[in-house]
């Protein structure tokens, strides 16, 4: 097949043109094309830049379709996941003529297991009245269902207490002596992908298979000739927590509920395991309890140090481990009785292991770190840098690699992420976006606004920013990079505007967003979660307002223990850590604003160190070619 074969397909006469309305070729999606296709044919890696507009997704599938490999596509969400293989993939297959095989693979934790849910009805220990109601719904919906993806059903949220009782994880699944075996949802997905050309699938999965091989346990994903990575700037993070050894209150919980629930299957191992178990759970209590108290003065997330620091802290983990020590001994007199008990003994091991990495030395390139989830908490051991055992894993796998995102570089220069991913050998494209910026959109930083940690920030920027929204009629983002601004600016603007608003945290984010796109004249405010992954196109987003450059916090232990390595080696945390993780978090907020050829808008940074500060300018180099609006009437009159 020759090397300008995408090229034709995507061009004026292919057969796109006629497939896609309003389609015409790109050059910018035409290059990318010949890149990833020869990417692929080469068995080499590939890190492509592609702006907002160029149909990167086409760009990739089309010679991925072509080549004849099979090709695991990763997406950073598990939204964009069911969008690339319900809606992408088969318009793609379709204009090609494609007899090539698709699959889509998730986690075993989006997929309903039969035997749990079974076992969840007949105990009836069900964690609230609505998890009662939300089983009966699964139970009615489980004879129906093909593929068994509670992540698409809409009947259970992921914050739930049902999950865990009808979804299995690698520790409590009983694998082919399951009474449900031959309808497992979770073994049918999986024998799909192995015969599959094409196998989508999500980043949080490719990692975690990643680690499970680097551990030399069996893998969940296919073996392939071509690994594509979309919103690949997410995957340093991502491969960062798989390959992290994590210790949560909800692994001990989840542990201690299955013992309980598989005494039914070993006579006798109610009387072993009722106190011991009991005793866990009871130390755990304490120790959710003493973490909560060595973090009420700090944030989420606080160092080991601090964690040890905490006498009460330090005596209920110690308290918790010995428990688990005297658990543990109780095992000889019920092990081998029955498939599910074993499981769990293989789980408590595996947790004493846990215990024993956090009681030895810390050992160079790791950070050890504690973070409060809800109610719960996590102990992690994380990597300083992933580079090294990623790249061991690129070299054992040898496939092709192909890494694309709206946001890769700062400044056109790729250094920053292919250091992280260890990709120095690999090719860079940087591709701008198609759209007309210059003539749609208009970027305005408002002057003479406080610095960001001024208490009177907040009202001050709503200040700016309302007469923004009357020009606009609402049809807004409002962007923040803490959830107290977000909080304290959702109370003042209830009181200042007549626009509906749709804060995060009220509603689940999908249901959020259609009530937002559905209103017409919504302003949406939101934090992490909205900067990326956000397609709203048309005239219902005609503003986007980001309050602060989004520099992560610098008391982020696990930012910190990076910082000091780099200062180790010589280098500047800030010009080589915080600032190009906030220039590519920023061009994904900014991203938000214009999706589409006739989108038009503007967008407003209100952080004043942009301008007064030498960095400022690598921030406005990065992004889009706008025009600035020289003053908030010229903003204005754009709007309107």
């Amino acid at each position: 097949m020759g090397q300008q074969t995408s090229i034709r397909l995507l061009g004026a006469d292919g057969p796109f043109a006629e497939a896609l309305d309003g389609f015409a070729p790109r050059d910018e999606q035409l290059r990318m094309a010949e890149a990833v296709e020869d990417a692929i044919a080469g068995g080499a890696s590939l890190v492509v830049e592609a702006g907002t507009g160029i149909g990167k997704t086409l760009a990739y599938l089309v010679p991925a379709l072509l080549s004849g490999e099979k090709v695991i596509v990763s997406t950073g969400t598990k939204t964009l996941q069911d969008q690339l293989y319900f809606r992408d993939l088969p318009l793609v297959r379709d204009a090609l003529e494609s007899s090539a095989t698709t699959a889509l693979l998730k986690g075993r934790g989006n997929y309903l297991c039969l035997h749990r849910m079974h076992t969840a009805n007949t105990e009836g220990r069900l964690p609230s009245r609505e998890a009662v109601q939300e089983l009966q719904a699964v139970r009615d919906w489980s004879a129906k269902t093909r593929d068994g993806d509670l992540s698409i059903a809409g009947m259970v949220s992921d914050e739930s207490g049902l999950m865990p009782l009808v979804t299995s994880t690698a520790d409590n699944c009983l694998g082919s002596e399951c009474p449900e075996f031959d309808r497992c949802f979770v073994a049918h997905a999986r024998r799909e992908a192995q015969e599959a050309d094409i196998v989508v699938v999500n980043h949080h999965l490719l990692f975690a298979d990643m680690a499970i091989k680097q551990s030399g346990f069996g893998e969940v994903l296919p073996g392939a000739g071509a690994f594509i990575v979309d919103e690949a700037h997410q995957a340093p993070e991502t491969a960062s927590r798989f390959f992290s050894t994590t210790l949560s209150a909800r692994q001990v919980q989840d542990l201690c509920r299955d013992f309980l629930a598989e005494t039914a299957e070993v006579s006798g191992s109610m009387a072993v395991l009722r106190e011991p178990v009991a005793d866990c759970l009871q130390k755990l209590k304490e120790l959710q309890l003493a973490v909560a108290g060595a973090a009420t003065h700090r944030k989420e997330r606080g160092t080991w140090a601090e964690l040890m620091a905490d006498e009460g802290a330090r005596g209920a983990l110690q308290a918790l481990d010995q428990s688990v020590i005297e658990l543990a001994a109780e095992m000889p007199n019920i092990e081998g009785r029955a498939r599910g008990m074993d499981g769990c003994i293989e789980r408590l091991r595996h947790l004493q292991g846990v215990f024993d990495r956090f009681d030895s030395e810390p050992e160079a390139g790791e950070v050890r770190w504690f973070e409060l989830r809800g109610r719960g908490f996590a102990l992690n051991i994380t990597p300083l840098e992933v580079s090294t055992v990623f790249g061991e894993f690129r070299s054992q796998v040898q496939a092709s690699w192909v890494f694309t995102s709206a946001t890769l570089s700062v400044r056109s220069d790729f250094g920053h992420f292919t250091r992280r991913m260890g990709l120095e050998d690999a090719a860079t494209l940087q591709l701008d976006s198609p759209f007309d910026y210059a003539s749609n959109a208009r970027l305005w930083l408002p002057e003479m606004l406080p610095e960001p940690r001024d208490p009177s920030f907040v009202p001050a920027l709503l200040d700016c920013v309302v007469p923004l929204l009357e020009a606009s009629h609402g049809r807004a983002f409002l962007l923040f990079t803490s959830h107290r601004a977000l909080r304290l600016a959702a109370e003042q603007l209830a009181e200042r505007v007549s626009f509906p608003l749709f804060v995060q945290g009220e509603q689940p984010r999908s249901l959020l967003l259609d009530r937002f796109r559905r209103s017409g004249d919504g302003v949406l405010l939101g934090s992490a979660s909205f900067w990326e992954g956000v397609d709203v196109i048309g005239d219902a987003l005609s503003l986007v307002v980001i309050d602060k450059l989004p520099f992560a916090a610098p008391d982020d232990p696990v930012m910190e223990a990076r910082s000091s390595q780099l200062r180790r080696m010589g280098g500047n945390p800030f010009t080589g850590l915080y600032l190009p993780q906030a220039v590519i978090a920023l061009k994904q907020g900014a991203g938000r604003l214009i999706r589409d050829v006739n989108d038009r808008g503007v967008l407003v940074i209100c952080d004043p160190r942009i301008r007064s500060r030498s960095y400022g300018g690598v921030f406005l180099e990065s992004l889009p070619p706008m025009k600035q609006a020289l003053s908030r009437e010229e903003a204005e009159e754009f709007l309107r």
